[in-house]
């Protein structure tokens, strides 16, 4: 959700932007661009700092293993292809 504060801050910038006509109907103007802002904000799909950095720091070390297991993989298809070694038959299959 976001910071009430903020939206107040925001209200309160668009409030005084507004040609000084609008801005004399006093407090039910920023009431209203309050609950505008808060109802617009709302509908995006907004995530706050917080979880925006949790996110990032979960991506990076997805990339990281990632980066790992391509390595492994490489290593373990280089190991495979290179030919056995003939074995010496044992003594049992003489």
């Amino acid at each position: 959700m976001i910071d009430a504060k903020k939206i107040e801050q925001l209200a309160r910038q668009v409030q005084d932007a507004m040609p000084q006509g609008i801005r004399n109907l006093g407090g039910d103007v920023e009431k209203k661009i309050r609950q505008v802002l808060q109802a617009q904000l709302g509908r995006m799909d907004l995530v706050n700092r917080e979880e925006f950095d949790v996110q990032t720091q979960v991506l990076l070390r997805t990339r990281e293993k990632l980066a790992a297991l391509e390595l492994r993989l490489n290593a373990l298809e280089a190991a495979a292809s290179v030919p056995a070694t003939e074995q010496k038959p044992s003594e049992t299959d003489a």
